[in-house]
Formats: C-alpha cells, sequence, structure tokens
C-alpha cells in the first residue's frame, strides 16, 4: 500500500482515504543527535533489548541510492554533498514505514527527525497512532564528532560499520565478515562532514528548542568520550 503524510502527521492511503486508524500502544523512541553522535549503535543495542524495530532514514535512503530506482537517483547528489533531502520526501518514507505491522509495538527512530518541519509531522503521526514519545538528545563534542566521521569506514557488501581508531576491522581495511575492501563513505569525506555539521547545527539544533516548548520528554545524555556499551545504560537507566 502507497501512504501519504499530511502536514499535520495523519497518515492517507494512495486512494486518499485516512488510514491507521488502529491505535498502537507502544514506545515511540527517538534518538536525536548530529551525525556521528553513535545513534546507529545505540539504535541496534536497544533495539536488541526493547524487541522493537529501528528505523533508520538513513539507511532507508541509502537502500534507494543503492537500488539505483527514482527515489535513489533524486537524492544521490544531495547525499553525497552532504545536504539533507526534503521534508516531505522523508516524512513519506517514515510515514510508509510506520505503517508495516512490526511498528505497532513500539520503534526507534535514528536519524528521524532533523527539522522542525519533519518534528511536527512526527508528533501528529504518534497522536494517530496512539504512541508515547521519548526524546534523547546524544551530546557529542564538535572535534569529536569530526575525527569519529572522518576515520569511519564501510562494507560495501553487508554495510558494516568500522573506525580505524575506536573499532578497526581484525585485518586492517578488510570486513570481517566477507573479506570486503573496507571504503571510506562519500558523506564521511572530510570536506563533506563539515557540511553536514554545519547543516546539522543550522537545521537540526533547532529540534531542541521545538521539543521544549511543546513540553514533550527531551533527556540529553553527555556521550563524547564513554564507550558505546556506558552510553546504553545511561540510556537503559533513563527508559527504567
Amino acid at each position: 500500500m502507497s501512504v501519504g503524510v499530511s502536514k499535520e502527521g495523519e497518515l492517507t492511503s494512495a486512494s486518499g482515504k485516512n488510514g491507521g486508524k488502529t491505535p498502537a500502544a507502544g514506545l515511540a523512541l527517538v534518538l536525536f543527535g548530529s551525525p556521528g553522535s553513535g545513534k546507529g549503535t545505540q539504535s541496534k543495542l536497544l533495539m536488541e533489548r526493547l524487541g522493537i524495530p529501528q528505523i533508520s532514514t538513513g539507511d532507508m535512503l541509502r537502500d534507494h541510492i543503492r537500488r539505483g530506482d527514482e527515489v535513489g537517483k533524486a537524492i544521490s547528489g544531495l547525499m553525497s554533498a552532504g545536504l539533507l533531502v526534503p521534508d516531505e520526501l522523508v516524512n513519506t518514507l517514515v510515514a510508509e514505514r510506520l505503517a508495516e505491522p512490526d511498528s505497532r509495538n513500539g520503534f526507534i527512530l535514528d536519524g528521524y527527525p532533523r527539522t522542525r518541519q519533519q518534528a511536527e509531522v512526527l508528533v501528529g503521526l504518534l497522536k494517530r497512532l496512539g504512541m508515547e514519545e521519548v526524546v534523547i538528545h546524544l551530546v557529542v563534542d564538535y572535534n569529536v564528532i569530526s575525527a569519529r566521521l572522518t576515520q569511519r569506514r564501510v562494507c560495501p557488501k553487508c554495510g558494516t560499520l568500522y573506525n580505524s581508531a575506536s573499532r578497526p576491522s581484525r585485518i586492517p581495511g578488510i570486513c570481517d565478515s566477507d573479506g570486503e575492501t573496507l571504503e571510506i563513505r562519500d558523506d564521511d569525506r572530510e570536506s563533506v562532514v563539515r557540511e553536514r555539521l554545519d547543516s546539522y547545527e543550522r537545521q537540526t539544533r533547532p529540534l531542541i528548542e521545538y521539543f521544549r516548548e511543546t513540553g514533550r520528554r527531551l533527556y540529553e545524555i553527555e556521550a563524547s568520550f564513554d564507550r558505546p556499551a556506558v552510553v546504553f545504560e545511561k540510556i537503559t537507566k533513563l527508559l527504567q
């Protein structure tokens, strides 16, 4: 089924009729932070602990690029340059994903929302779905993030992420799982990293104020120097 999303976050099917009327009681955990803050790592750990799916807009967008479909062709240049994909497209992809059965009991949003408009749509979607959100902001120093991203490597076959400083592969430059040569993602190159962080500061940081203004449950966790396992324990204690 093709799903769209209105400005208020209401789900609509391709026929124009409202869909998703069945309320879903569960946790909508929103992990919020700059590129390289560790959202992806924490999402996967939380997915295993909580038994709910991780929904990564970055993964969804990169999947479209790998497939070379219409969406992938439209966004490839933007992502390679470190620019944000248009809100309308991202909102639609998220709405489609939240309409899938495995999201009914809760989910973890990794990398969404990225703008205030996306946040407003998300609030409407969650209200429609009967979900209760918790927003966690991972706070990481700018210089730490820059170092993390420029040292990051990815397997082109399985997508596993490594870091030459903090999480190296057993054989330098080679994936542990399938022996493929690791690559630098286009959006992890130094010039692109600077643009990604600048875009974050301009467009995404104001989300903190939006969540505060609207009385959402927002928690900030310092994650500059702690190991992922330590950050994970901080998050799970909050949820308890």
